[in-house]
């Protein structure tokens, strides 16, 4: 499985971001804005707390499993994995929502924000970016915990 890539997570942020705001700018000129839901900056910070609870505790185990701690509890390999992939697909998932919700956010705040019902949109869209943001760091952070240590069997002076 190959690490998630930075530049892949910017580039589909960058994508939606572009899309929405398009998007968000042709559905305001036929008067049907769409709105952000007050529950994507929750649901989004539930998921980056997820995914940091499991990264630190994933972190603790194998450290104690590195260091042989009597009594330690080992993680499985399989569990590793899918909490790696879990951490992608996150990862990607929060890049693409974190972009829609920006761009929503940025059409809101380029225009005006004389009515409270948009000053409130443009609040809901920053906070939900944010909180994607926070998923991204959170889940490449599980990934890096769950990345499995360099294999030196290539390595010609390193005794067999």
């Amino acid at each position: 499985m190959r690490q998630l890539r930075i530049r892949t997570l910017a580039g589909v942020f960058a994508v939606a971001l572009v899309l929405s705001w398009a998007g968000t700018r042709m559905l305001d000129a036929l008067d049907s804005l769409p709105t952000v839901p007050v529950a994507a900056p929750i649901v989004l910070a539930v998921i980056a707390t997820v995914l940091l609870a499991t990264a630190l505790s994933l972190r603790s185990r194998l450290k104690a499993q590195r260091e042989r701690t009597p009594g330690a509890k080992g993680v499985e390999p399989m569990m590793a994995a899918r909490a790696a992939v879990f951490g992608q697909a996150s990862a990607l998932v929060a890049a693409l929502v974190a972009g829609l919700y920006g761009g929503t956010g940025i059409f809101l705040l380029v225009d005006d924000l004389d009515s409270a019902a948009r000053r409130e949109q443009a609040v809901y869209a920053g906070l939900s970016l944010l909180t994607g943001i926070a998923v991204v760091a959170a889940a490449i952070f599980l990934e890096r915990v769950c990345k499995l240590p360099e294999d030196h069997d290539d390595d010609p002076s390193l005794p067999a």
